[in-house]
This record gives structure tokens, C-alpha cells and sequence, in this order.
């Protein structure tokens, strides 16, 4: 797929995000294991990401040298990284229902060479952004030109290592380089405000020499609008602050941190399947 963001059709991207939280939904319930709520607060950016015209990549051809590299730095999201991948063409869809099975290439959190379109290996939070810092430092080397994505997680953003590479990615003018953050005010144990506050947000992300711009993350429109104008900035690396809301499409989990990490029971699963089709 080439990057082409005007040609996007917002009811289609839609209908592929009711997709991909159904995806989500199946894998996480058949596995007993996962964290469908976390999935749910990014499946529009990852759905205008992968199908909206943004990315560069051929599914057929998944180690292009000059394709886009998007890095799911909250690897605990890895079930919907599984979805769009396969429904992108990736490999097939009948797979995801292995996730997290013994000899699944599907584990919990992604497996670089292990799944194609995998760009990183991550899970142990706080580190992918240093991770795309080096793929826009390598492409550089290579004469390569290629952008590169990097979702990151509210809860995540409190660890060192991502200011450190905030501070890096700046240094080295790396401006192909786009952070997300999947702003959902929640992490494992409770509230960010509680646990660990972040703001000012967008004033600490310029501080450190980033171009910084905010976004409904669930609209869809606006995603694509936020993402065709960072690729406008050519001096400096871009982070696009989605504010989402945590299991975003099935009520009885929305902004319920206890959810993190837990995976719907069966009957939890109808009920959310129901919602989900009817949004």
C-alpha cells in the first residue's frame, strides 16, 4: 500500500475499526489472556495508520527497504498490531485466533521475524522510541527516506528512557520520525493523574524540541488531518497527543483500569460484541 491519505474514505476506515475491535475481542476471549481494553483506546489510530493512506508497506514484500515502519512501543497491544496485520495481508486471518498458544508466532507481546510486519520486538515498556530513533538513524545511513510511527502508551511515558530518547530524537533532527501517544488517562494500577501525572504534557514534549499536536483519537477525520500535517514539519521529530479513552467502543469497560490487562469472559464478550456492531 503507497501513502495517500486524500483518497481515504472515513465510513470505510470506520467499518475496518469495528473489524479490528472485533478481531481483538475473539483473540483476547478465546486466549483468556490479553488486554482488550488497551488494544481499544488505539484501534482508529491504527486503523488510519494501516489502511487510511499513511503507511507505506507491501504486505507481499514485508521487508521492503523503503517501506514505513510503525513500532507498537505499548507492546501489550500486540492483539490489535495481530489484526491489522493480518487483515492488511499480512498472513491470514484464521491465525489470530492462536494468540498466545504454545508455537503461536502470536505471543503476547510482538516478536520481531517472528511475524511479518513486526518491526520490533517490545513489552518491556519505554522502549520503542528508542527503537525508531535507530530505524531513522539507519535509514539515514542507507540513504533511505522512509517515516517511522512510533505508538506510544500514557502509562509508558513515565519511565526515563522515553525522555531520554525525546531528547535524542530531537538532537538528531530526526524529522521523519512521528511518536502517537494513546492518551487514555489510565494505566494498570489506576489513574495517570494518580499514579504518576504527566502535565503539562504539551509543553514538556516542545521543551524537549518536539513539534507537538493534539487530536480527538477516535475521530477519524481528524487523525488523518494530524498525520498529513506532520509530514509537513522537516526540522524537528513530531508527537500527535490522542487523547482516547481506555476500552473505547464497549461501555462496561470504558475508563476501568481493572480491565487492563484482564480478558473479557464469554458472556462479557456477547454483551461487548453487541455494542461494538451497533456503534
Amino acid at each position: 500500500m503507497m501513502a495517500n491519505p486524500e483518497n481515504a474514505n472515513s465510513e470505510k476506515l470506520r467499518e475496518i475499526a469495528k473489524t479490528l475491535r472485533l478481531d481483538v475481542l475473539d483473540m483476547t476471549t478465546k486466549a483468556r489472556s490479553g488486554h482488550p481494553s488497551s488494544c481499544f483506546s488505539s484501534v482508529e489510530i491504527v486503523t488510519v495508520l494501516y489502511f487510511g493512506g499513511i503507511l507505506k508497506y507491501r504486505p507481499l514484500d514485508p521487508w521492503w527497504p523503503e517501506r514505513d515502519r510503525f513500532i507498537m512501543s505499548k507492546g501489550h497491544a500486540a492483539p490489535l498490531l495481530y489484526a491489522a496485520l493480518a487483515r492488511a495481508g499480512y498472513f491470514e486471518v484464521e491465525k489470530l485466533l492462536t494468540l498466545r498458544q504454545l508455537n503461536s508466532p502470536l505471543q503476547g507481546h510482538p516478536i520481531q521475524r517472528l511475524v511479518p510486519g513486526v518491526e520490533a520486538t517490545t513489552g518491556s515498556l519505554g522502549q520503542g522510541l528508542s527503537i525508531g530513533i535507530g530505524h531513522v538513524l539507519g535509514g539515514r545511513l542507507k540513504g533511505l527516506d522512509y517515516r517511522v510511527y512510533v505508538l506510544l502508551g500514557d502509562g509508558e511515558c513515565e519511565e526515563g528512557q522515553i525522555w531520554e530518547a525525546a531528547m535524542a530524537a530531537a538532537h538528531f533532527k530526526t524529522s521523519n520520525l512521528t511518536a502517537i501517544l494513546d492518551y487514555n488517562k489510565y494505566q494498570e494500577t489506576g489513574p495517570i493523574s494518580r499514579e504518576m501525572n504527566l502535565e503539562p504534557l504539551v509543553e514538556k514534549w516542545k521543551s524537549f524540541g518536539w513539534y507537538v499536536t493534539e487530536v480527538d483519537g477516535h475521530n477519524i477525520e481528524d487523525l488523518i488531518k494530524s498525520f498529513s500535517e506532520v509530514t509537513n514539519i522537516d526540522d524537528r521529530p513530531q508527537i500527535i497527543i490522542a487523547h482516547t479513552v481506555k476500552g473505547k467502543g464497549v461501555s462496561f469497560i470504558e475508563a476501568d483500569y481493572r480491565f487492563h490487562g484482564k480478558a473479557l469472559t464469554e458472556e462479557q464478550a456477547e454483551k461487548a460484541r453487541k455494542e461494538i456492531l451497533c456503534n
